[in-house]
């Protein structure tokens, strides 16, 4: 597989999860409206409320613009946004827990990719004490406004401790 080929396999990726090629629910979109299972897939029937994380429009992210260099990776990366809009169709079809995850995923967009790795190594058994997870916890909590996130690894910290699977008793 060439070069060009494999970025244009990517780019297909993107776009079609973008296109909501994964579900979405039912809260307020752009402008105060909401979008539900009849606005799926949202990059097809209202493709307006899709940009990218760094604001481009979903409509204006075509491959022949990325090959020609006028994209960024960074300008394929998904928005919050789009996510809470894909919550918002998977909790208008009653799958409140996948609708969960995405916002949960869309919390976590902020922290930088390196940063989430080591969170997630240091929830392993035995990685980090409870003190540690505990510190996680309040940094994703204020540092990056991920509240859902941070009261699970609060979570996990505590059922580790009590668990002893936490470094302390390793």
């Amino acid at each position: 597989m060439t070069q060009e080929q494999m970025l244009e396999q990517i780019v297909k990726q993107v776009m079609a999860s973008m296109s909501g090629d994964a579900p979405a629910a039912a809260a307020p979109a752009a402008g105060g409206a909401t979008v539900t299972e009849a606005d799926y897939p949202i990059g097809d029937k209202r493709p307006e409320l899709i940009v990218s994380a760094t604001g481009i429009p979903y409509k204006e992210l075509t491959l022949e613009k990325l090959l020609a260099g006028e994209l960024k990776p960074e300008d394929l990366r998904i928005n919050p946004h789009t996510l809470e809009l894909q919550a918002q169709v998977a909790d208008s079809v009653h799958r409140d827990a996948f609708g969960r995850n995405l916002r949960r995923a869309a919390e976590l967009i902020a922290v930088p990719d390196a940063r989430l790795l080591e969170i997630y190594n240091a929830l392993r058994p035995y990685r980090s004490t409870k003190e540690e997870l505990d510190a996680i916890a309040d940094e994703l909590k204020t540092k990056y406004n991920a509240p859902v996130s941070a009261s699970l690894v609060a979570e996990a910290a505590e059922v580790g401790y009590n668990r002893k699977r936490t470094r302390e008793f390793k």
